[in-house]
């Protein structure tokens, strides 16, 4: 191990200061349409409407908590709490079911690209045939059987209709291979057979779409698409949940400006393809805290194991980080295999991973 670490600190002035992967899953934007379970059940799918985003002004009430600042007398107890009396009016983007659909069928296409042994930018020559050697040795050891699979169950899962998930009572996702040279290539899955917490058991459906999905990822072939079409019955009349936008800045203070504001693809509701690509590599499984309580789920595959929405990471830098992992696995070809299957992972979601002067300056200081 002394002679590995050695190894990496001579090999820190070799890591290129220009690094980059393109993303090989490549969803598009999701489109809502609207339609009845029974035309689901009856295979007639061209049944169906495109849903709109319909902006509403609501009287609602103050629910935000009161500073003890604001409380610490009698006269300013009494300002907030006439303050609290006012109503909260808002202008808010919803979108719906019509009286008569139940079913919520979301549409989008997934490609899946070869070409993960080739940055598509470095600067260290050095490092792009150490890192050739290693893809190599990976591709001829698991195939991309592993993470295949996962992506596969995810696609099935049905993980991307996220909100729209809860509460429905079922939901049909059907995928088809669109390659004209893949033939034979469509298959029908119940999202609710699948657990959004592991990757056990799938099956024989799942193992030939993810057959598929390794042969792209390790360069078989050049790519494959996929049309994805799930479908979830949620009542009818019920509200649907498309992607919401952010706001910034100004914007959001502006007079009359919505609190909410929802996605569109044109004049109808969508949502975004990076809110579909993050649930599409929530298969990190890896990560250190996995198995612990309130650990028992994957998270999205992310370079520190970022989880925005609780304000943790989950892959502290050189404590499962995924730059110490790269390391290891360009330079020492040691790596444990689920380290290995997390690094493949994040070359897959792809991103910028060179090393600035300034980066190299503060690890040296």
């Amino acid at each position: 191990m002394a002679n590995n670490a050695a190894k990496r600190a001579k090999q820190d002035n070799k890591r290129p200061s220009v690094l980059a992967f393109e993303k090989k899953l490549v969803p598009s934007d999701g489109f809502l349409y609207e339609m009845k379970w029974d035309n689901v059940a009856e295979k007639r799918f061209s049944e169906s409407d495109a849903l709109k985003i319909l902006p509403k002004t609501v009287r609602g009430t103050a629910s935000h908590r009161v500073k003890d600042s604001e409380i610490n007398s009698t006269e300013s107890r009494l300002k907030a709490t006439m303050k609290l009396t006012d109503a909260n009016i808002q202008t808010v983007d919803a979108c719906y079911l019509s009286s008569d659909r139940d079913t919520l069928n979301v549409r989008f296409t997934l490609k899946v690209l070869s070409g993960i042994d080739k940055p598509s930018a470095c600067n260290n020559e050095h490092f792009l045939e150490e890192y050739k050697k290693a893809f190599e040795a990976y591709r001829n050891t698991y195939k991309f059987s592993e993470l295949a699979k996962r992506y596969a169950i995810n696609i099935a899962n049905a993980r991307y209709l996220w909100r729209n998930r809860v509460g429905a009572e079922h939901i049909r996702v059907d995928v088809k291979i669109l390659n004209d040279n893949i033939a034979n290539a469509a298959w029908p899955f119940d999202a609710h057979k699948f657990s959004l917490n592991n990757f056990d058991n799938p099956s024989d459906e799942i193992e030939k779409l993810a057959n598929h999905i390794a042969k792209a990822l390790s360069g078989d072939i050049p790519f494959i698409l996929i049309e994805v079409n799930a479908y979830a019955k949620v009542g009818c009349a019920q509200e649907v949940y498309p992607s919401e936008e952010f706001i910034q800045g100004e914007n959001k203070k502006r007079k009359g400006a919505k609190s909410k504001t929802l996605y569109q693809v044109g004049e109808f509701a969508g949502i975004h393809s990076q809110k579909i690509g993050n649930a599409l590599r929530t298969i990190d499984t890896w990560y250190p805290e996995f198995g612990e309580p309130y650990c028992d789920h994957p998270i999205p595959v992310e370079v520190y194991g970022t989880v925005t929405n609780i304000g943790k990471i989950y892959r502290e830098p050189k404590h499962g980080d995924f730059y110490s992992l790269f390391d290891r696995f360009v330079w020492d070809k040691d790596l444990p295999e689920n380290d290995q299957h997390y690094v493949m992972a994040v070359l897959i979601r792809g991103g910028v991973f060179g090393e600035s002067d300034s980066k190299k300056a503060e690890g040296e200081s």
